[in-house]
């Protein structure tokens, strides 16, 4: 764990996505209302995607310091236990492995985001930082929702061997099924946490819930892939490219508020990652005005907390892809910023 940090705090988070119970597309259609993509994305699904799985977001509390009332996916700051050595015992049969079985990220070193890049040796732990965070991610996924992402001890070899033989389906592991731990009215109390991704931002556009701006960004990836061994797939062929830091920088216009991502053209030079001079760029220009001088868009525009437009038009690096969004344009009544 980094005490050396200011500004920051390290955190993680865990995307969870379900398959669901429901068995075709035909059966989807008849037993479920699936709602369209948000206006605001121009999409190049269909209208009606289906989706056959859902997506977990909860709700922060009300009194959150941070974003309170927001939908988010579980995670949260990271504790010194994350980074124990005691870690070494429970992964020992791992540990001849890269990053513990996680094998190694093709992206240069100096490029990674220093919460992958520190060398956690010398802050006193033996335990990968791509380790530790993600018992950050299932520790803090249980301690909100009560979902424990762990397999038996039993399945320790099983484990071994897809590392050893990557390309070989015949062998899986999985955790424990709720169905066999709770009755189906607890089951239906805990899967109303659920929802597509489409559905969830239907709810978004509609006002019936709040969504922070990487929910929105990552919800408009998955978006790409309707069926969820396709997201599976693509997830694991990008494992080891390695990711991009984005900080948002705030640009204040005469009718929205924009942020900017990386590689946009209007992104600082010499953006303050340290977050100690919080500064917030202002501009006179509109957003028409602004969307015509620019090339090179990665930006999201805010009208108001519910109307949005995902604008991309750069290539995302380490063979990622863009949220489904492109360059839509919202009605001349969202023009009058309500921010």
């Amino acid at each position: 764990m980094n005490l050396a940090l200011r500004h920051w705090k390290e955190a993680a988070t865990v995307i969870l996505a379900a398959r669901t119970r429901l068995k075709t597309a035909t059966d989807c259609l008849k037993t479920r209302e699936i709602p369209s993509p948000p206006d605001f994305t121009k999409s190049d699904l269909s209208p009606k995607p289906v989706f056959d799985y859902d997506v977990l977001l909860l709700k922060r509390s009300v009194k959150s310091g941070f974003m309170p009332n927001a939908y988010v996916f579980p995670g949260g700051l990271v504790d010194p236990s994350d980074f124990s050595n005691d870690w070494l015992e429970t992964f020992k049969s791992f540990r001849h492995w890269p990053n513990f079985g996680l094998g190694f990220v093709k992206q240069a070193p100096e490029t990674r985001p220093p919460i992958f890049a520190t060398d956690r040796q010398k802050l006193g732990s033996l335990i990968p930082s791509a380790v530790a965070l993600r018992i950050c991610a299932v520790r803090e996924t249980f301690e909100e929702s009560g979902i424990l992402l762990v397999v038996p001890k039993k399945e320790e070899n099983n484990i071994a061997h897809c590392l050893n033989h990557p390309g070989d389906n015949n062998v899986s592991t999985s955790p424990t099924k709720l169905n066999e731990l709770l009755d189906e009215r607890e089951l239906a109390r805990w899967r109303s946490l659920w929802s597509t991704p489409s559905e969830v931002m239907q709810s978004f556009q509609a006002r019936q819930l709040f969504l922070a701006l990487p929910q929105i960004y990552e919800l408009g990836r998955m978006s790409r892939f309707p069926q969820l061994q396709d997201l599976h797939s693509f997830a694991r062929m990008r494992a080891q490219e390695g990711c991009e830091r984005f900080l948002a920088v705030r640009l204040d216009s005469s009718d929205s508020r924009v942020f900017l991502l990386p590689d946009d053209e209007l992104y600082p030079e010499n953006a303050d990652f340290s977050g100690e001079k919080g500064v917030i760029l202002r501009t006179e220009k509109g957003f028409e005005q602004l969307q015509q001088e620019s090339s090179a868009l990665h930006r999201l525009v805010f009208f108001d907390l519910y109307t949005v437009t995902v604008q991309v038009s750069i290539t995302p690096k380490y063979k990622h892809l863009s949220p489904i969004g492109g360059l839509s344009q919202p009605s001349s009544s969202r023009h009058k910023s309500q921010l």
